[in-house]
């Protein structure tokens, strides 16, 4: 190269980069999506998703029996299908659009406005309450999307071998518009009245599991229990489908718990830690109570422990460290399992797969405890260094909100049953029950 090419070429690297560097400047006043913290966010999704198909599905097939295996299927793939498009065209904006203190506005019907920030970080809220993430809206709304799809498939446990399906369709979508929205709004909007309190849940105790394990109690008693309950054999038709289920679930909730951390971070892997401690521990409580009562550990024993544990910690695995999320395991175990047998045989009621024993028990127990064993730092920011840490004062603040989440969704989800059950009617016919719901709602059989 000769020494005035030499020459030129120096002057287009440095033209070039002097362009680089002005862009560069230009672009760090402007807030950038993290690519880290979006990947994790993504990946987290697709974990979620993955704990209501397959997941939830092959869980609940397996405890049912064999004539109603593919209805029960059905019911969390289409509820996948239901709330996926119901959150788009309004339940995302009723959560999450600013709205007041008890519900979201309708801003974001159909997602309206995404498309002008859409490769922008998102801030939830405004003024000072905002909280600013490092991923793009369109993550943060398919994330909480899975959410609402898993707390309405966890309902139909409860009512599993006698609800018509058309019934399920129309109260399910109306479910997710008037009481999973406005809850997660209350909770996870900085505009929320349980956020202003300073209620905690870091993933869903409340918002899923207490909602879930209240609207599943309610739903069983308006149905009444299944015919032949407590004289028929109704011993699940495969465990083997249950423990693949269980399994994903326990997988899937790193994402669901982890996930929350919305990033990639210290806090995250804090959370992904003590979601796997408490889901342990909570397996090996429920199976210990069931050997010593009943004389021999039984697989759906440990699996149904390894669920509670995975609840108990939820709205806690953000804030807590390992040592408590030990405690939180056993109490979630031992409770779950008392309110699984002896609580159901006492008073009578048939919540078919215990979604109340195993989702709202526990998930009161975990929404209560972080009330107590909440560890600042882990909680703290720039405008709040210190966190919140649990304290008596704390633990009152999570009971009222446990109070408050229980009465709505009982008495909303109350009326929306009676409402569904006085057009179309709630229960399959006693012919269609013994029949079995797989060929008397959808005409097919499994094997």
């Amino acid at each position: 190269m000769t020494g005035r090419s030499t020459k030129r070429a120096l002057a287009g690297i440095a033209a070039a980069a002097s362009v680089l560097l002005f862009a560069t400047g230009a672009a760090a006043d402007e807030p950038a999506i993290d690519t880290g913290d979006t990947a994790w966010m993504l990946v987290s999704t697709a974990l979620v998703l993955m704990m209501t198909i397959p997941g939830v599905a092959l869980f609940y097939a397996g405890m049912v029996r064999k004539k109603n295996v593919l209805a029960t299927m059905m019911q969390s793939f289409s509820i996948c299908a239901i709330v996926s498009v119901v959150w788009m065209v309004a339940g995302y904006s009723l959560a999450f659009g600013e709205g007041g203190a008890y519900l979201g506005d309708l801003s974001k019907l159909f997602l309206a406005g995404l498309g002008e920030a859409w490769d922008k970080p998102f801030v939830l809220g405004s003024g000072d309450a905002a909280v600013a993430t490092t991923i793009p809206e369109s993550v943060f709304l398919t994330f909480q999307m899975t959410f609402a799809i898993i707390t309405a498939a966890l309902v139909t446990g409860a009512v599993a071998d006698r609800m018509k399906f058309s019934a399920l369709v129309v109260f399910i979508t109306l479910w997710s518009l008037v009481v999973y929205s406005p809850i997660a709004h209350w909770v996870w909007h900085p505009n929320g009245f349980m956020f202003g309190w300073g209620v905690l849940d870091f993933a869903g105790g409340t918002v899923v599991h207490i909602n879930a394990g209240v609207a599943g109690l309610v739903a069983a008693l308006v149905l009444g229990k299944r015919r032949g309950y407590g004289t028929e054999n109704m011993a699940p038709y495969n465990l083997g489908l249950a423990v693949i289920g269980a399994s994903m679930l326990w997988v899937g909730w790193f994402g669901f718990n982890a996930g929350s951390a919305v990033g990639a971070g210290a806090r995250a892997g804090m959370a992904m830690l003590v979601t796997q401690v408490a889901t342990a521990a909570a397996a090996l409580g429920w199976m210990v109570m069931e050997w010593v009562t009943k004389g021999k550990p039984s697989v759906l024993g440990i699996i149904s422990g390894a669920v509670a544990g995975l609840v108990a910690i939820t709205p806690a695995s953000g804030f807590v460290l390992p040592g408590p999320a030990l405690l939180f395991g056993v109490i979630a175990g031992v409770l779950s399992f008392w309110a699984s047998t002896s609580l159901k045989r006492m008073l009578g009621y048939d919540d078919s797969l215990d979604v109340f024993g195993v989702h709202g028990v526990a998930g009161i127990v975990g929404a209560l405890l972080v009330g107590l064993f909440a560890y600042g730092p882990l909680s703290a920011t720039p405008g709040a260094p210190e966190g919140v840490s649990g304290s008596v004062a704390q633990l009152i603040l999570q009971a009222q909100g446990v109070v408050v989440t229980i009465i709505y969704v009982a008495v909303v989800t109350f009326i929306l049953l009676k409402l569904v059950d006085l057009l179309i009617g709630l229960r399959v016919s006693e012919e269609e029950e013994v029949e079995g719901l797989d060929t008397a709602l959808h005409g097919e059989r499994l094997g």
